[in-house]
């Protein structure tokens, strides 16, 4: 498989099993999980034919590891980055005092007056490294990186999830915990 190709079906698998599972008429669980076997016989309903291998390289070689298989390789779900109501059953943890958030330039005057907010995710994503951060903000336009305190907000009572793929989530960050990163000259 190519990598374009490689592209092509992760971004369809964000979209069915993070944000509009009614597109291929998929069904997902409480959990977020969906069968293996149904996914990929919608997918070919929907003129998106893949075989269980190229499923199986797809989620192994995404760069960011949205996706995982259940133990035995039954079922499939995203990580995180649900628009839609699902459980990920994440318990809070204590995450590192800093953490770090990529973005546009185009946004700061709006996270500057709500803070973080998480949209119609779920949760505020956040990185425990600027690298990753810079990736992400990179998609949104001029990038800024902001440093949040996190072990502040953990002190204060804020709840924070670790995803699977080592993503940190949390509900919303008020402008009072970060700061823009030195990192933006």
């Amino acid at each position: 498989m190519n990598e374009k190709q490689n592209k092509k079906i992760s971004k369809f698998l964000s979209l069915v099993l993070r944000h509009r599972p009614e597109t291929i008429e998929l069904n997902l669980d409480q959990h977020g999980w969906a069968d293996v076997d149904e996914l990929l016989e919608k997918m070919a309903n929907h003129n998106r034919k893949i075989t269980l291998n190229e499923l199986r390289y797809v989620v192994e070689n995404n760069d960011k590891q949205r996706y995982a298989f259940n133990d035995k390789h039954t079922k499939i779900r995203a990580n995180q980055g649900h628009s839609i109501n699902i459980q990920l059953n994440l318990s809070p943890q204590t995450p590192p005092e800093t953490l770090y958030h990529g973005t546009a330039t185009r946004f700061l005057g709006s996270i500057f007056q709500k803070g973080l907010i998480k949209g119609k995710r779920q949760h505020v994503h956040l990185s425990s490294d600027i690298e990753t951060a810079t990736k992400v903000g990179k998609r949104h336009g001029k990038l800024v990186i902001l440093l949040v305190h996190s072990g502040k907000m953990h002190e204060a009572g804020y709840n924070f999830y670790l995803s699977e793929n080592k993503v940190w989530l949390t509900d919303h960050i008020p402008p009072k915990y970060f700061e823009m990163s030195d990192i933006n000259g």
